[in-house]
């Protein structure tokens, strides 16, 4: 696995840079888990859920790795519409939930 497998040129500088840093996190789980959610929602952010993105991968990675792993509590702050979002992409799901 290389990185992105999705195309920024139609995106704008904003969500460029978001996305870039989404696959260049300093972990390669964290590059995985953030990278592939930008590549899938990034162009699907509103404004405002984009800012919210943004302060979250601000954070540093083993907190946000635990966080979505459910080995520690998400803080308020980050236990936002768009973070469960982030935990829902990777949730298996009822079905292969064994």
């Amino acid at each position: 696995m290389t990185g992105t497998g999705r195309t920024s040129s139609d995106l704008d500088p904003r969500r460029r840079k978001v996305l870039f840093r989404s696959w260049h996190r300093g972990t390669r789980e964290m590059d995985l888990v953030l990278g592939r959610f930008a590549d899938a929602e990034i162009d699907r952010l509103s404004d405002d859920e984009l800012t919210v993105y943004e302060a979250l991968i601000d954070a540093p990675d083993r907190e946000i790795f635990s966080w979505i792993t459910g080995t520690e509590a998400t803080p308020a702050e980050f236990d936002t519409p768009v973070f469960r979002r982030i935990r829902d992409f990777y949730a298996l799901p009822e079905s292969d939930a064994r």
